[in-house]
């Protein structure tokens, strides 16, 4: 609806010529106020209706798939699944299983006692490379059904998804990012996010943004977080949704509890993926120690063909005054010593990528930039953008552009292509393994390089 001033306001100058109406009519009569954070906003509270519903990776995606979701408190949790027919017959041979019920009241920012209901189960004993449906409920509120397909047990093709920091204005304006990425690998096995999903790590309205972000597609798509600075809070403290939100694999450091589904690892289809919780090497001597250790026993130990490790804070960052030198310190020399291929990072809110060779311990040296060694990639999804310095490193930079990355990894071959928001290609690349096992980058001509 108009503001009356401007109706009024058309309808004079109407009077006098009507060239002029909407001009009037489009120019604001003050400046627009700034729109309200989800965090300052009274939080909306849990639906009687399943939500927030997404799908974790475990251990053993060809068997197994995590799902959790949330209800207003009171509610039980219930899992139907099937393999899923072209048809609707299916939905006779469903098998119910009760999921396991955290009927929580904790402090979120908008509100000290907050309650909810969170439920989460894995299911297993499922068939490699088949597509099961699905749907949550307490027997008599159902979400809708849903799909996914288990991976498969030897090393086949397929693709993943790369997201950098989503954190600010989530829903208005870094869900266009989220959603181009699923226009371009809609057939993706898994996404991984780099840390900083959200802003304040305890506000619950941020968190109802970032799940209506994806919407569906977390339900159907399994969603791979590693938590970074803004997932924590002073301690440093993880979020308490974090653990009830997600249901991620419990493969970090033996009897490390405050590591649980932060520091974890999944071997899928021949790709060893790692995520390591950046913001401890920061605040927490003890839980750096643990990660080093956990990290060269999986190096070291590693039957896939491909290895990638992500984590928030960049070991080489997009601006030298933004240094990581206890990250760097710690993980660069395993990181060399076992060939590390990909290093996909965030935190830094640009774009740059370069392949780094081993002994280079500085942030951004001269000479540092090779056609071997391990690749490092820096990248945003969300709107809030830093400078991005000259960088020495670097072989591909871009500044205030949101980006998200998608990776076909095949036995021979792993390539990335990064793509703005508008599903632009900014950049592409391609790893190959030589008989030695060294890796080799070779830049390919994307959309808009050489721009």
């Amino acid at each position: 609806m108009k503001p009356i001033q401007t109706l009024m306001l058309g309808a004079a100058l109407a009077a006098l010529g009507g060239s002029a109406v909407v001009q009037a009519a489009e120019r604001p009569l003050r400046p627009e106020p700034a729109p309200a954070q989800a965090s300052d906003l009274p939080v909306v509270a849990a639906s009687a209706q399943p939500e927030r519903i997404i799908l974790n990776l475990t251990a053993d995606p060809a068997h197994e798939m995590a799902v959790t979701w949330r209800t207003a408190s009171g509610a039980a949790g219930l899992v139907e699944y099937a393999e899923a027919e072209d048809g609707p017959d299916f939905v006779q041979k469903a098998v119910r299983v009760t999921a396991l019920t955290d009927d929580a009241t904790i402090a979120v920012r908008e509100e000290a006692a907050f309650k909810a209901a969170y439920h989460s189960t894995v299911l297993k004993g499922l068939k490699p490379e088949t597509v099961y449906a699905y749907r949550v409920g307490d027997g008599q509120r159902w979400s809708e059904w849903l799909q996914f397909r288990t991976a498969a047990t030897t090393a086949k093709p397929f693709t993943f998804l790369y997201m950098g920091d989503m954190q600010n204005n989530i829903l208005s304006e870094a869900s266009r990012t989220m959603r181009m990425a699923f226009r371009k690998a809609g057939d993706a096995a898994f996404v991984i996010h780099a840390g900083d999903l959200i802003n304040r790590h305890d506000s619950d309205n941020e968190w109802g943004e970032w799940f209506a972000a994806g919407g569906f597609l977390y339900a159907q798509t399994p969603q791979m977080p590693t938590p970074g600075n803004h997932e924590y809070g002073r301690g440093p403290v993880l979020n308490p949704q974090w653990r009830r939100q997600f249901t991620l694999p419990e493969t970090g450091p033996a009897g490390v509890e405050k590591l649980k589904e932060t520091a974890w690892t999944v071997d899928y289809q021949g790709l060893r993926l790692i995520s390591v919780d950046a913001p401890l090497f920061h605040g927490d001597e003890a839980m750096r120690a643990e990660m080093v250790r956990w990290l060269d026993g999986l190096l070291a130990n590693n039957p896939n063909r491909w290895t990638v490790l992500f984590l928030h804070f960049p070991l080489f960052s997009v601006d030298p005054d933004r240094d990581n030198d206890r990250v760097r310190k710690a993980l660069k020399p395993l990181i060399d010593k076992y060939g590390v291929d990909l290093v996909l990072q965030a935190h830094d809110h640009g774009y740059a990528r370069g392949a780094i060779g081993a002994g280079a311990m500085t942030n951004a040296g001269p000479g540092h930039t090779s056609e071997t060694g391990s690749t490092y990639v820096v990248s945003v999804a969300g709107p809030k953008m830093y400078p991005v310095a000259p960088l020495s490193w670097a072989t591909r930079t871009a500044s205030r552009t949101q980006t998200f990355q998608t990776l076909d990894v095949s036995p021979e071959a792993v390539t990335y292509r990064a793509f703005t928001a508008t599903g632009r290609e900014l950049d592409a690349f391609r790893l190959t393994k030589n008989a030695k096992g060294v890796t080799r980058v070779v830049t390919l001509k994307a959309a808009d390089q050489g721009r």
